[in-house]
């Protein structure tokens, strides 16, 4: 248990320091991800208002029926080509894409480049 509360302390310390320079604004809104051991989530933030504008993950009805299980590479880019179909029908096209203190490798790397893939620029 020790371990992992550690764990959660370096990601917020980590996720603080991201968070200082990634603002979302009204032009570029802020892509932000998070993921657990069983799913993924991503959401764009408009931070001066706090408002979500778009949001997509593996628990959602679209996207759950069409993966087989939600933990993987392959979700997490059926999650990004999703969030960004969401974006595009908001008129949002570029994006600051924020990590939320995770690593940039594996379904976060993978949501990032389907995003992209799907007409999002960041």
């Amino acid at each position: 248990m020790k371990v992992s509360k550690e764990r959660r302390l370096a990601r917020k310390k980590r996720q603080s320091r991201v968070r200082k320079k990634v603002v979302g604004i009204a032009d570029r809104p802020r892509l932000c991800v998070f993921r657990s051991s069983r799913h993924i989530y991503a959401q764009i933030v408009e931070d001066a208002s706090g408002k979500t504008l778009a949001a997509a993950s593996t628990v959602a009805e679209g996207v759950n029926d069409s993966v087989k299980y939600s933990g993987n590479v392959e979700a997490a880019k059926v999650v990004g080509k999703k969030i960004a179909e969401k974006a595009l029908a908001n008129d949002i096209k570029q994006v600051v894409f924020d990590r939320n203190g995770f690593l940039y490798h594996g379904r976060v790397k993978a949501l990032a480049d389907a995003a992209r893939e799907a007409g999002l620029t960041f």
